[in-house]
């Protein structure tokens, strides 16, 4: 009886990871997609839609507008998606990257500057201070308990895994 619950629950498990798996392969595929969307959007400085009306400010077209915003967007939805899916011990270190597609994104959106890019690093260097020596004291210890045992790297990461059970559980790990 147990071993039958217990086959029904692995195929229960395995059947949630292929959707989920599916689900995550989806949002991946679909990216070149979304990246093109800004085709779609009119050559004017003002776009009047039945929903909204959007002015290029700053840039001579929509269309422009719409590419350099995606420029920004896409990536940073690559990253998220991998950062909440990675499960290796230096996911952490996803964030600098993370953190510097959404300042650029904060900046593209932010009509009043020309020049955007330039002064990133002045606003990433705390989140690099933290991230970067984390991510240095994790992999030292690491290095530690490989020369005091006879464990492989392979055993060391899967003890330093974390795997919550839903994606809210790892969010809230965060926040």
């Amino acid at each position: 009886m147990e071993q039958q619950q217990s086959k029904l629950t692995k195929e229960k498990l395995k059947n949630k990871n292929l959707v989920i798996g599916s689900i995550i392969a989806t949002l991946i595929a679909i990216s070149p997609y979304l990246f093109y969307l800004h085709e779609s959007v009119p050559d004017v400085k003002v776009w009047h839609t039945f929903l909204f009306t959007y002015n290029a400010g700053h840039y001579d077209s929509a269309s422009i507008a719409i590419w350099v915003l995606l420029g920004k967007l896409i990536p940073l939805y690559l990253l998220f998606i991998w950062f909440f899916t990675c499960r290796h011990w230096w996911y952490h270190v996803l964030i600098v990257p993370i953190s510097m597609y959404a300042y650029q994104t904060f900046d593209v959106l932010n009509k009043d500057i020309i020049f955007f890019d330039a002064n990133q690093l002045i606003y990433l260097f705390p989140i690099m201070a933290v991230v970067i020596p984390s991510i240095y004291l994790i992999r030292a210890r690491i290095f530690n308990k490989i020369n005091e045992t006879t464990k492989t790297m392979q055993e060391l990461e899967d003890e330093l895994k974390v795997s919550p059970k839903s994606f809210w559980e790892k969010m809230r790990q965060y926040f």
